[in-house]
């Protein structure tokens, strides 16, 4: 794997994880005080604060408001290898989440803690 990155006087903003084969992994790093991202931060608190069946749905939406920095790992569609990619995004957000003391969502499966413990499954 290698990985470039883009960034400005605040820090890495994009990067690429290429891969030997296939399209590269895409990450994206977003930062409120910069981006425009309230609407979207705001959008998840909601959705969480009507899951009330789960206890850390009032954890997580705290969390959600009080964020500052927001990244995105997105797949590529054309994975040669499904298990070796799932593990390198696994990877990729565990050390994310753990460095930046966050916590990480995985679109259909949850919200997760920095150490990969699921505190909300999505349904």
């Amino acid at each position: 794997m290698v990985p470039h990155f883009k960034g400005d006087d605040l820090g890495w903003t994009s990067g690429e994880l290429h891969l030997t084969r296939g399209s590269p992994v895409m990450l994206e790093c977003y930062v409120t005080k910069v981006d425009d991202l309230r609407d979207d931060l705001n959008a998840f608190a909601a959705e969480l604060e009507t899951v009330s069946h789960n206890s850390n749905n009032v954890l997580l939406m705290e969390r959600v408001i009080q964020t500052q920095q927001m990244m995105t790992v997105r797949r590529p569609i054309d994975a040669p290898d499904e298990i070796a990619m799932h593990s390198l995004i696994q990877h990729c957000c565990h050390y994310l989440a753990t460095a930046c003391d966050g916590v990480y969502q995985v679109d259909g499966r949850g919200w997760f803690a920095a150490d990969g413990m699921l505190l909300l499954q999505e349904y």
